[in-house]
């Protein structure tokens, strides 16, 4: 008998979380995330998507590490930062920012000595390949 009542407060537990998750995670909106990855320009994002070539020498490319070498004078040419900035993430991702976020990444780049080795953590909420940057910080 006591089993068969942890089970059912357990059955409405689920309940309740899947209606938090419906909704939107929270009873108060969704929480920020922080996402870990490389500051780069859209226009350039599609080099750091992982890719399988093939041929008598079938190899990867891109991906991650070709970000790591992406650089901050690339980042700032007028056509790569016309198109925007976003995060390469560890998981093959590729994050834009929104208004604010491009704002700030663009005067983190401007004020920046660093060459490339771009990595930064933003914080923000997610919404598709979007994230609203409140908060970019270098690593």
């Amino acid at each position: 008998m006591k089993a068969r009542r942890v089970s059912q407060g357990l059955g409405f537990a689920t309940l309740g979380l899947a209606a938090l998750v419906a909704r939107g995670g929270s009873e108060t909106g969704p929480s920020p995330v922080k996402i870990q990855g490389v500051l780069i320009d859209e226009k350039c994002s599609a080099n750091a998507q992982t890719r399988v070539v093939s041929g008598s020498d079938t190899h990867l490319e891109g991906g991650i590490l070709w970000a790591y070498t992406h650089t901050r004078n690339c980042a700032l040419m007028p056509e790569c930062a016309r198109s925007g900035y976003g995060v390469a993430t560890h998981d093959n991702r590729f994050l834009k920012f929104d208004a604010t976020g491009n704002r700030k990444a663009a005067e983190m780049l401007k004020a920046s000595k660093k060459e490339d080795d771009l990595e930064i953590e933003v914080t923000g909420n997610i919404k598709g390949d979007t994230i609203t940057v409140t908060s970019l910080t270098w690593q």
